[in-house]
């Protein structure tokens, strides 16, 4: 593997356990304030973004890079509202989607198949990503400051549990 691709999939670990970090500190914020469905649909959020870095991971190490881990950069810990943290969560969804496809750019500069193939996965993971955020941020605008709406969301976030993908040959 050439070094600018060693360095830039290094970085994107980095980057996937930011956003597992980001999570587990909404997490926090969500259990701080009650809302114990949303703080469940950010454990499973956790999960899947630090799997996203193991991916990441195993393909460094798969390839014969070397994985350097660096410092994870404190998140946030509080936000406004409900609405206010998911609204963040897009935005750094968003910012993650710009990641993924710098990536693939480089891969393909880098004439790196194995790395452009390996990236689909999450060029189509970051589509589902941002769709599912974003129905959350517009039934929150919905929602507004009724408590109902909220205690019925909150119910509804809590059903989400977190499932490892199936392997793919």
């Amino acid at each position: 593997m050439k070094k600018k691709m060693l360095k830039a999939l290094n970085e994107q670990i980095n980057a996937e356990m930011f956003s597992s970090y980001l999570y587990l500190s909404m997490e926090s914020y969500f259990q701080s304030i009650s809302l114990t469905g949303f703080a469940a649909w950010m454990r499973a959020q956790v999960q899947e973004e630090m799997m996203h870095a193991m991916k990441f991971y195993d393909f460094v190490n798969e390839r014969g890079g070397k994985v350097t881990l660096e410092a994870i950069d404190k998140p946030e810990s509080t936000w406004d509202s409900p609405l206010a943290a998911f609204e963040a969560i897009q935005k750094h969804e968003e910012h993650v989607t710009n990641l993924i496809n710098d990536l693939v750019d480089l891969a393909i500069s880098e004439k790196d198949h194995a790395t452009n193939n390996f990236l689909q996965w999450f060029v189509s993971e970051q589509v589902e990503e941002e769709a599912s955020v974003g129905e959350v941020v517009e039934k929150l605008k919905l929602i507004k400051d009724n408590p109902s709406g909220l205690f019925m969301m909150d119910a509804e976030l809590g059903k989400r549990v977190f499932t490892m993908p199936a392997a793919t040959e």
